[in-house]
């Protein structure tokens, strides 16, 4: 479902990713782990299209998302790119339901209101639907971010460190939730962490040094 090859990518003339080639299938899971500084979030942001390699190609379901232009590569990326950040970026005055909402409306034109309610229940948050992000726990507010990353039913869901700020319990529901979500949306899943909670779950992995 992702797969690429021969990415580089240069903040500065001194400072280049030679970044390994990755492949993951719909419904599975692949890690990118390594050391503070090595670009892991580099190479997620690449995978997402928010950043453009140097060189290289990343196919999503036949679709090279390198020789997109900037604006179809937007089109692209709301439509079949889910990205879970590291910290949850929500529209303050809009309430969780309304942030679900407005993610399906801003890549289709639409509210999909019944896709929104049927991953906040599946994540065990439906009774949360109505409050603003603010006042909910870093766990409940981590659950969000995987809805809307899933609210249009992408080929691709990025999680950047998804249990770095969440505690052992939370953390391994987290990443339960994540793959078996995974699994039954047949969605790949790249997840980039250090997080030895997560290393220990999975044996597909690469690892940037």
């Amino acid at each position: 479902m992702i797969s690429t090859k021969d990415i580089t990518f240069s903040y500065t003339k001194e400072q280049t990713f030679i970044l390994p080639d990755l492949h993951c299938d719909a419904g599975s899971t692949i890690l990118i782990t390594g050391d503070s500084g090595k670009g892991k979030t580099t190479y997620l942001h690449i995978l997402g299209g928010l950043l453009k390699p140097s060189t290289g190609t990343i196919h999503i379901d036949n679709t090279d998302i390198v020789s997109l232009s900037e604006r179809k590569n937007d089109t692209f990326r709301g439509k079949n790119i889910g990205i879970v950040f590291q910290k949850s970026h929500f529209v303050a005055a809009l309430t969780v339901l309304e942030n679900l909402e407005m993610a399906s409306w801003l890549a289709t034109g639409k509210k999909n209101s019944a896709r929104a309610k049927r991953l906040l229940e599946q994540l065990g948050i439906a009774n949360q639907s109505q409050k603003l992000p603010s006042q909910l726990s870093i766990g409940q507010q981590q659950r969000v971010s995987i809805a809307r990353a899933l609210m249009n039913e992408p080929k691709v869901v990025l999680a950047d460190e998804p249990t770095s700020s969440l505690d052992d319990k939370n953390a391994e529901k987290v990443i339960e939730l994540l793959t078996s979500l995974s699994k039954e949306y047949k969605t790949a899943l790249v997840i980039v962490t250090h997080d030895s909670r997560v290393k220990e779950k999975f044996i597909n992995r690469i690892t940037l040094v």
